[in-house]
């Protein structure tokens, strides 16, 4: 019962994203819906109400917000994530991910596959910076913190 079972992004303000963009987050929300790890642990003694949780990811006022729900509705938690720490991973991710759909349109696979290593190599580095943000608010697991890093990308894009 520890997963994510709705994930909602709030696209206030947020730019309209280039078809790659949508298509990397239209994947991640599948992905992430399909097998996630999601758990709030235990604060000051209180206790915490159980998944699946409803995930709701926007930008406001400069930080990242999780806004944390009940399967059905009822308002569980909510933390800021500071955006800084982000901000040069995420940059490096859009620039690996730019130079890898134009090679998908032009190069031979041996150099399409050199990028996509880069690529994940960016993305597994976004997916660790997210767990450790995310130390003592929530644990996720690897595959979940990957992407939620994806859908921070698409909330940076804006």
């Amino acid at each position: 019962m520890n997963r994510i079972c709705h994930i909602e992004i709030d696209e206030r303000g947020l730019a309209r994203p280039t078809p790659e963009i949508e298509q990397e987050r239209r994947v991640a929300i599948f992905d992430l819906l399909e097998e996630n790890s999601f758990a709030l642990p235990v604060r000051e003694g209180r206790e915490v109400p159980s998944g699946p949780y409803r995930l709701g990811l926007a930008i406001r006022e400069g930080r990242l917000v999780f806004d944390i729900g009940s399967e059905a509705g009822e308002k569980v938690g909510e933390f800021h994530l500071s955006l800084g720490p982000f901000r040069q991973v995420v940059k490096d991710y859009f620039q690996i991910c730019e130079s890898y759909f134009e090679a998908v349109k032009r190069l031979p696979p041996s150099q399409i596959e050199a990028i996509d290593m880069a690529r994940r190599g960016i993305h597994n580095e976004g997916a660790r910076v997210l767990q450790e943000r995310l130390e003592g608010k929530a644990e996720v697991d690897t595959d979940t913190a990957r992407r939620l890093f994806t859908l921070i990308c698409v909330l940076h894009w804006g």
